[in-house]
């Protein structure tokens, strides 16, 4: 068995139609630096929208006929994926409530097409109303597996006061919540003219604050029922997870690292799941580390497909070609994901 927990999901109509394209990028808020638009490929036909932050700089592509079930399905196939969670690949950290209710109903039908394979996570703009509770228990009822947010939202992140009862909802319910890197950090300014560091360091560094600022604050103090699971093996949070935590010496004088770290690493160990969107471009040595710093029994497998198709039909074997044991390749594979999405 082995589940994709990170397969991305649009509205082929949104391509197509020309009322719902202009609808969706007229959310784009410009006035946070940011800029949207469609083109079409002269050579392929097909409709590509770009979305950049800041303005000038591309960090978002979707393009058309990529998120097809047919095509989902055939690369599942292929790369001997089982099953695959859906996801909105970024663009929820500004749509409206009413664009995910659109963009849930789509989700919903794709699951119930797929024969069993998909399942969803739904998607609502994470601020309290009785609009955004009642999309949250229609969902539910729909069998969603969870709630999927970004890792900031305009430049707050979500251990902020403003989440506080969207949070506690979720508590209430128990939820298994993703949480998808935003294309850039809050404090962007420094990495935005290089496009490597911007595209894919600028994510780690999203996931790494949010993830530092979730367990040093209150926040899972206040809401222990919920999981997150965070995407990008946590911006490389592996690397530095026994430095985050330090201990006391026993003749230290100066208390220069006193952050409450034993109630931290305790949030981080019991709260906190990560995803590794895509393994090949980490590497077989820092997938081990990996395994070996955060345990295999924290990490999930996923691919964003469709941004690169190998990674969903080559990901699996790359995975099982790591020098772990077959217990903690399973736990990666599909263990760990039926476990926090209560998958059956």
């Amino acid at each position: 068995m082995v589940i994709d927990s990170n397969m991305y999901w649009l509205p082929e109509s949104l391509f197509e139609r020309e009322a719902e394209l202009e609808r969706f990028l007229g959310e784009v808020p410009v006035h946070y630096d940011m800029a949207g638009y469609a083109k079409k490929d002269e050579q392929s036909g097909n409709v590509q929208i770009t979305i950049e932050k800041p303005a000038g700089c591309p960090n978002l592509n979707y393009v058309q006929g990529e998120h097809r079930l047919e095509q989902q399905l055939s690369g599942m196939d292929e790369g001997g994926v089982n099953r695959a969670i859906l996801k909105i690949p970024g663009c929820h950290e500004w749509m409206s409530l009413e664009s995910c209710i659109r963009f849930n109903h789509g989700m919903a039908d794709a699951v119930k097409q797929s024969g069993g394979r998909l399942a969803a996570l739904m998607t609502v703009p994470p601020f309290a109303s009785k609009s955004c509770f009642d999309e949250i228990d229609r969902c539910r009822a729909l069998g969603f597996n969870g709630v999927q947010l970004c890792a900031h939202y305009g430049e707050r992140y979500l251990d902020e006061d403003i989440f506080a009862p969207f949070f506690e909802k979720l508590n209430e319910q128990k939820t298994t919540v993703y949480i998808h890197h935003t294309p850039v950090p809050v404090d962007y300014r420094s990495i935005c003219g290089y496009n490597n560091l911007r595209r894919s360091y600028g994510r780690c560094i999203d996931q790494a604050t949010a993830i530092g600022r979730e367990i040093f604050s209150s926040f899972f103090d206040k809401y222990p029922n919920l999981i997150f699971v965070h995407s990008m093996l946590g911006g490389a949070f592996f690397s530095i997870a026994n430095m985050m935590f330090p201990r006391k010496a026993a003749d230290e004088k100066v208390s220069r690292f006193d952050t409450g770290n034993d109630s931290a690493y305790k949030n981080f160990r019991e709260h906190i799941y990560f995803e590794m969107s895509h393994a090949q471009p980490w590497g077989k040595e820092q997938l081990e580390c990996a395994v070996k710093t955060l345990g295999a029994d924290r990490i999930l497998f996923g691919t964003s497909y469709p941004v690169r198709k190998e990674w969903l039909t080559e990901g699996r074997a790359f995975v099982e070609n790591l020098d772990i044991t077959d217990e903690e390749k399973q736990a990666i594979l599909h263990k760990n994901a039926e476990a926090v999405y209560h998958l059956l």
